[in-house]
């Protein structure tokens, strides 16, 4: 049986080193600019949390988790959080069901823990859809977890470019665990 629960707070600044108006969020925030004009650091002060330079959870995005991040350009490269998302702790198994096409087509392998290279592992060349069954999921887009994520909770995903990732393709996928 598995379980997941929110737990997460943090503070968004709208300049660098935590200067500026700032906003508290503990919950999903689409849309963070009738909070803050413009948002440059953060400090996660419990749980996990994506952040992403676009709103409704489009665009790059990027993993935090407890701690601070005075300056997104930076340590990220990201000029600008636009929306959030919690990252409910989840305890209990990982499943998800990776797909080398579109659509659930070509090669599927089923995994249960981290994956630092589908090539490596399966001679699979390329990631174009999952069915996440169980657990929380960080999916990268070069080999030993490098490069642009993308967060996938449970739930089928048929196409990646749908979701504003045309032209990206994963190669590594880890669990989200209880490191928060």
């Amino acid at each position: 049986m598995s379980t997941s629960m929110n737990m997460g707070r943090v503070v968004f600044y709208e300049d660098r080193s935590f200067q500026g108006r700032s906003y508290e969020c503990s919950s999903d925030c689409a849309d963070m600019s009738s909070y803050l004009s413009r948002c440059h650091s953060c400090r996660v002060q419990s749980g996990c949390f994506m952040v992403y330079d676009r709103n409704n959870y489009m665009g790059n995005q990027y993993f935090m988790r407890r701690g601070e991040y005075s300056d997104f350009q930076s340590m990220m490269g990201m000029t600008d959080i636009r929306s959030c998302r919690t990252i409910p702790m989840h305890r209990g198994s990982y499943r998800m069901r990776i797909y080398e096409r579109d659509n659930f087509g070509g090669q599927m392998h089923e995994m249960m823990d981290d994956c630092d290279s589908i090539m490596d592992r399966y001679r699979m060349s390329d990631c174009q859809s999952c069915n996440v069954m169980d657990g929380h999921w960080l999916m990268y887009e070069q080999p030993h977890f490098r490069g642009r994520m993308m967060y996938m909770r449970p739930g089928e995903y048929r196409n990646f470019r749908d979701m504003g990732m045309s032209g990206m393709s994963f190669m590594s996928m880890r669990r989200i665990t209880d490191m928060c």
